[in-house]
């Protein structure tokens, strides 16, 4: 390690943990002043409690007793909600520091969180330096831990895990390490559910290389590595469903047991995101919305403004939130999904320039951006944990 990269890494420790302290403050409002205490146990600090409610609770079910070997089923014959609908390396990272330690998971599953999310700040932080430098890296970074869901980075959420995972894909496919990066990406598989984006991102990074092979001729070993890298991102996205086959006798287990989150609906691909917007904004004001932040998002992420990144980084912020609009239900839980459109930050504080680029800003205007969309950030921030981790029995929305 350089001195010029030491020196990095330790200001980019000290802002995330900056702005980690920021979170951890309004956590603790929240928890000592607003907070139902019917969800404090009185075994843990009451911080902990807070840190693992929600989906939290469900890793906990796993991390103490693992897996149910059959799909619950209530009265009218639908699968019922269960853990199978959570992956796996979370919980089983936080039992083993439960084994090690002895701690309850209602401590080793934070603890685990933020540790994960400080080590995705360093590989974010590190690949973006090496696109758009080092202030703009940092800036990145910045938004990234004020972002207003980044309260999950510390909660037993695998928001942080995810990141991790998926910087490390990124990073790997732009550096053409294709054989860790199909690893690498089998490894998101059994995290998050992100293999349809994540797939498209490493095809137009193949379809790239290999359109380079005349400047920069392509030799058997790194054409085997291109569709390493292709296989492992498609076969992540079905490693999980065919465990829970395998841990249930199912072959639609999980299929099933996601469809018990929407009362035992299938997901029709762009339906629940078109409902969603026409109740928020009425229709057809609700689909002009929508046309309008992918337009926005498109015309953020294709200008020259952004093309320091580069078009792994690009494809990514492009693929991911259409994604999210095809599959999931854009709920509370929309927020925290958001986060992994780390790139975009970049953009927002001007930062995407290519570094020989002469358009792009002095750092000192750079550095203001940061500071007033980070204090913006933390604002909404504030909100958001209000509205999402005070908890109101006897219903409520989670984070």
């Amino acid at each position: 390690m350089t001195r010029t990269t030491g020196r990095f890494l330790l200001v980019l420790l000290g802002l995330y943990t900056l702005f980690r302290l920021i979170t951890t403050g309004i956590l603790l409002w929240v928890t000592d002043a607003h907070q139902d205490p019917m969800i404090f146990s009185g075994e843990v600090p009451r911080y902990f409690d807070l840190a693992t409610l929600w989906d939290g609770a469900w890793y906990e079910r796993i991390a103490t007793d693992g897996y149910p070997p059959e799909l619950p089923v209530g009265s009218d014959g639908q699968v019922r909600q269960n853990e199978w609908a959570f992956y796996p390396i979370f919980p089983m990272l936080a039992r083993a520091l439960m084994a090690v330690t002895g701690l309850p998971f209602a401590i080793a599953g934070p603890v685990v969180a933020t540790m994960i999310g400080y080590a995705a700040a360093v590989v974010m932080g590190l690949m973006l330096r090496e696109r758009v430098g080092a202030a703009a890296a940092l800036g990145g970074v910045c938004l990234f831990a004020a972002f207003p869901a980044s309260p999950t980075l510390q909660v037993a959420y695998t928001e942080s895990l995810a990141t991790l995972l998926l910087c490390s894909v990124l990073w790997l496919l732009i550096r053409r390490q294709w054989w860790v990066a199909g690893a690498v990406a089998l490894l998101t598989g059994l995290a998050r559910p992100i293999a349809l984006p994540l797939g498209l991102v490493a095809l137009v990074a193949v379809v790239l290389r290999w359109r380079q092979r005349r400047e920069e001729p392509v030799g058997r070993g790194e054409y085997a590595g291109m569709l390493a890298a292709l296989v492992g991102c498609g076969l992540s996205g079905l490693i999980w469903p065919a465990l829970v086959w395998r841990g249930t006798g199912v072959p639609t287990g999980y299929t099933e047991t996601m469809s018990a989150w929407r009362n035992g609906e299938a997901v029709t691909p762009f339906a629940p995101t078109l409902e969603m917007v026409k109740w928020q904004f009425g229709d057809p004001r609700g689909i002009w919305f929508l046309v309008g932040f992918f337009v926005l998002l498109a015309v953020m992420m294709l200008g020259p403004w952004a093309r320091g990144l580069g078009p792994v980084l690009q494809t990514w912020s492009l693929a991911y939130p259409f994604y999210l609009a095809a599959a999931l239900d854009p709920w509370t839980s929309i927020y925290r999904y958001l986060i992994l459109l780390f790139p975009v930050f970049v953009v927002m504080i001007g930062g995407g320039w290519p570094l020989s680029d002469r358009r792009s800003g002095p750092t000192w205007l750079l550095v203001v951006r940061t500071v007033v969309i980070a204090a913006l950030f933390v604002g909404w921030q504030l909100w958001w944990s209000w509205e999402l981790f005070r908890f109101e029995p006897p219903s409520d929305n989670p984070p």
